[in-house]
Parts: structure tokens; C-alpha cells; sequence
């Protein structure tokens, strides 16, 4: 998934996204996520902020 799709997605759950090795200039539709936390599958809160690193 993209960072473009990956906000997407977390826009429609209310979520945040913190981008935690995040370069200055890249492309959002390009770059890929390779690891989120928390883990797929594990409920949060609403506005909960989700970590995600990239490629």
C-alpha cells in the first residue's frame, strides 16, 4: 500500500498517520509502507495515531 492509499484509509477510520523514517521530498504515490504499529488487526481508538515506515 501506497502512503497515498495508507491515508486514504485512515482518513475514512478517523485515524492519524505519523511517518516514522520520512524523507524530505518523495512521492506519495510511489512510496510503499512497509511496517505499521500498532499491527494490523489490534483495535484502537478513534484520532489514535498509527506509525508507519517506508521503503
Amino acid at each position: 500500500m501506497t502512503i497515498q492509499e495508507a491515508a486514504k484509509a485512515l482518513k475514512e477510520e478517523n485515524l492519524k498517520m505519523q511517518i516514522q523514517n520520512e524523507p524530505e521530498d518523495y512521492d506519495k504515490a510511489k512510496v510503499v509502507v512497509t511496517e505499521q504499529l500498532p499491527k494490523k488487526g489490534i483495535k484502537v481508538y478513534e484520532e489514535t495515531k498509527i506509525i508507519v515506515k517506508i521503503q
